[in-house]
């Protein structure tokens, strides 16, 4: 087959949509068994940096210019002159004008901005709307990367079940390895780590309620430090302004410029993983922290328990106090976080990479056979 990817979030995405997009690209290439070409309005190589496969990026100035106005309409004359098979979109969208006999798949991660439309602001949520529905109503098939996404997918745009398929995220194989102690010392000292911690993983927004985690600790006087890790945003300057008043500098420590190769260690090394979040299309760190050997608390609600498993801790979104008892908890009973490890790790290998490619490759056999 000759797969095409949308492939602008893998070079230049650093997080999120871009992981995904770098783990269903590695995964593909890996196989060997197809010509893969991946579209994108630039490259970014200290990003991504891949071999067999064929880089496609706008060749005339006004699509260089104006990379949404190629991505969207001009890329179907290269898609034409290839001869592809299948265009999988893999973040939301697909080209307005790539027809037959060119097979079109795309993934839709999250329609967060129709659920919470007061988190976005009008003209995204106007933009997102007209991109996401189209790629849904003009696809040959749909992958969501949750039961949670699929289900908002058929509510909101009303499109017909059977045209969705839900395919799991993997994440990339580092939070699978076990790090040596050498490692672990050098990135325990680079940050000045101490020997036990809570961790908090993801963009600092209100959505993902990483204040709540701090006022639990301070509220209940619960004695062990957090690590916030995530973008700088104004909600992390809120987070520091409470820290500031309490005197909590000690306790609590935000950090935005973890590389993604020592990004597992923290989760290694961390007591307990938690992700307070009010809303998420999958919630890629919980399965990070349960591939790492790091016991959860999540929220209730939403797509938590499909990463998260029978043996996590589901909380009420916002209720603070539930939220220090489980931590309190926790930390108090060795045992069971020592199951929660144990099986957390078990549950976690439905979301192999192979597995994840296995049951992509199972739609575009369905595609490509209609």
């Amino acid at each position: 087959m000759r797969i095409g990817f949308d492939a602008k979030r893998a070079f230049n995405n650093r997080s999120g949509l871009g992981n995904y997009s770098r783990d269903v690209i590695r995964a593909v290439v890996k196989k060997k068994d197809d010509e893969i070409f991946l579209f994108t309005p630039k490259q970014n190589q200290s990003i991504f940096n891949i071999s067999d496969a064929r880089i496609i990026e706008p060749q005339s100035g006004i699509d260089s210019m104006i990379s949404a106005y190629w991505r969207s309409f001009s890329i179907v004359k290269e898609v034409d002159k290839i001869g592809l098979d299948i265009f999988h979109g893999l973040s939301n969208e697909l080209p307005f004008t790539v027809g037959k006999p060119v097979k079109k798949l795309v993934t839709i991660h999250d329609l967060i901005f129709k659920r919470y439309p007061q988190w976005y602001k009008s003209f995204d949520r106007r933009m997102y709307d007209w991109k996401f529905k189209s790629a849904c109503q003009n696809s040959d098939k749909i992958i969501a990367i949750s039961e949670q996404t699929k289900s908002d997918i058929i509510d909101f745009y009303e499109i017909d079940e059977k045209k969705i398929e839900v395919i799991y995220q993997t994440c990339n194989h580092r939070f699978k390895t076990k790090f040596t102690p050498d490692v672990i010392d050098r990135v325990k000292v680079k940050y000045r780590l101490p020997q036990d911690f809570l961790l908090n993983v993801g963009t600092i927004e209100p959505r993902k309620n990483a204040l709540n985690i701090v006022k639990a600790i301070h509220q209940h006087k619960i004695d062990i430090p957090l690590i916030i890790i995530g973008r700088n945003t104004a909600y992390a300057e809120k987070i520091r302004r409470y820290i500031s008043e309490f005197g909590l500098e000690s306790q609590v420590t935000i950090l935005h410029d973890v590389s993604n190769e020592e990004l597992p260690v923290f989760y290694q090394m961390a007591k307990i993983f938690i992700y307070p979040s009010t809303f998420e299309g999958f919630g890629i760190p919980i399965i990070e922290a349960l591939y790492s050997g790091t016991p959860v608390i999540t929220s209730e609600g939403s797509c938590f328990s499909e990463p998260g498993g029978l043996h996590s801790i589901y909380i009420e979104v916002g209720n603070i106090d539930a939220l220090a008892e489980s931590i309190s908890n926790l930390l108090t009973d060795n045992n069971r976080r020592q199951l929660m490890i144990d099986n957390g790790l078990e549950y976690v290998q439905k979301f192999n990479t192979e597995k994840v490619t296995e049951d992509l490759y199972k739609v575009y056999s369905l595609l490509m056979n209609r």
